[in-house]
């Protein structure tokens, strides 16, 4: 039987904020109006992009990451995910060549568009410009010649008049094929705060009529019969991403895991692993449930617990139901969000303290600028749920609170750019059987991960 023919191709952008996310979500819809089966990915580890990926298609994007991922575990990873669908939409993260340090090759766009064997579609921004947007498309084609990027797309162009002059200039001076362009579209545009775009989960308006007129938008002004030539995979990544949990070890456990407007950060490359080891996942609310779904471990990921404080104070019950549950040796795992949940309080961006759930004597408070953003590595100085003392686990932190606390961490953090070590400090905190940290962490970057963690919840089946 002849392979169903693939395609893929990266969004990426001259920089951020140039509209990847509404040109993404865009194309999805109306690839998907075409009945192609769509996989979205997002690369780097970013949460709330992918959120409207998952909201607008139906189907969970994935993080591409190379900081967290080896390169076989995550062409593996993104193979499987891959297999049963048409297309693979993946949105880039900050400009084309915007790596880890100055390096382009490294956790850019760019970088995994050459990993993966994927064509690049440019977006470059339109508006105030002509032919000097020939001059920004050159130099992205000049700065590395081995990455492919098959055709540009043209943001905020009104007039067909402007976007004919934009085309000619890149397609003479450029030799790269101009596919079409977006209008400027206020009723689509998305809110953003401190942490990025708001996420798709917390929105109660119906987007849905947004998302209808932004695939119509884009079937009247981008040829997307040519972006589909241009993209069309010849074969896939060589990669393996089996053998990364052991079959079986999970079976019998229930997983509570924390999921409301608070707290829905979460890689859901992280919980297929848990529920391919014989997992079953059930979730919760610390908002509004007032215990925890009966279990034998709990996950409690980031989000913006700072932004709904008072209602996660009020709820006790909920307080009470997770201290029992601490108390018996039940394996809790909190990040960033989480670990500011599970300390003694939280102060607020309006200096308001909230009492929280106390399992890591400790208190969060908001700042007014980021407290750590970037790529870490975290060596543990003690054993601890997720690795033994001496194990590594590289994790991305992105938060505006610290966390002041008087146990003793129980990792030593670097940050390391460009091969240099940047920066040192020591973080993460392990109570019993509880360890919360600001590190947010993959779990498919090494084999075995999350064995100890199965392990020490088999002990209260």
């Amino acid at each position: 039987m002849q392979q169903q023919q693939k395609y893929a191709f990266v969004i990426a952008g001259t920089s951020s904020g140039c509209g990847k996310t509404t040109m993404t979500l865009g194309l999805m819809r109306a690839l998907m109006a075409r009945q192609m089966r769509i996989q979205p990915f997002k690369i780097g580890p970013d949460y709330l992009d992918s959120s409207w990926h998952t909201a607008v298609t139906g189907v969970a994007s994935r993080n591409l990451d190379a900081f967290m991922l080896p390169a076989s575990i995550l062409n593996g990873l993104f193979n499987q995910c891959v297999a049963d669908k048409d297309i693979a939409v993946i949105e880039g993260v900050m400009g084309l060549y915007d790596g880890f340090g100055t390096a382009s090759d490294y956790c850019s766009s760019a970088a995994m568009a050459k990993q993966l064997g994927c064509p690049v579609i440019l977006l470059v921004d339109g508006k105030g410009v002509s032919t000097s947007i020939a001059a920004t498309v050159m130099g992205f084609k000049t700065f590395d010649p081995s990455v492919n990027i098959a055709g540009v797309l043209i943001n905020r162009v009104n007039s067909d008049s402007h976007y004919q002059l934009l085309k000619q200039a890149i397609e003479q001076h450029c030799q790269i094929p101009v596919l079409g362009r977006l209008p400027v579209m206020p009723n689509i545009e998305l809110s953003s705060r401190h942490l990025g775009l708001h996420s798709a989960y917390e929105q109660k308006q119906n987007y849905e009529p947004c998302w209808q007129a932004l695939a119509e938008q884009i079937e009247s002004t981008v040829e997307l019969d040519t972006l589909l030539a241009l993209t069309r995979l010849s074969q896939l990544p060589l990669g393996n991403a089996e053998g990364l949990i052991e079959a079986g070890l999970g079976q019998g456990l229930t997983l509570a895991l924390a999921e409301d407007q608070a707290f829905n950060f979460y890689y859901p490359d992280n919980l297929a692993l848990l529920e391919k080891s014989g997992v079953v996942i059930k979730r919760f609310s610390p908002l509004a449930d007032k215990q925890l779904p009966e279990c034998q471990m709990v996950y409690i990921g980031g989000g913006y617990p700072e932004i709904y404080a008072q209602q996660l104070a009020t709820n006790t019950a909920m307080h009470r139901s997770l201290q029992q549950a601490h108390q018996k040796g039940i394996p809790i795992y909190a990040e960033c969000g989480g670990l500011m949940y599970l300390g003694e309080t939280l102060t607020d961006a309006d200096g308001i303290t909230h009492p929280m759930v106390g399992l890591i004597a400790g208190n969060s408070h908001m700042g007014k600028r980021l407290t750590r953003f970037g790529y870490s590595e975290a060596t543990a100085n003690s054993d601890t749920i997720l690795a033994e003392k001496g194990e590594t686990l590289r994790g991305h932190e992105f938060h505006y609170s610290d966390f002041t606390s008087e146990l003793s961490p129980v990792f030593d953090m670097t940050k390391r750019r460009d091969g240099v070590v940047e920066k040192n400090w020591q973080g993460g905190y392990q109570s019993c059987n509880t360890l919360a940290s600001y590190l947010h962490v993959h779990f498919a970057q090494r084999p075995g991960l999350l064995h100890r963690w199965l392990k020490i919840a088999r002990e209260h089946l």
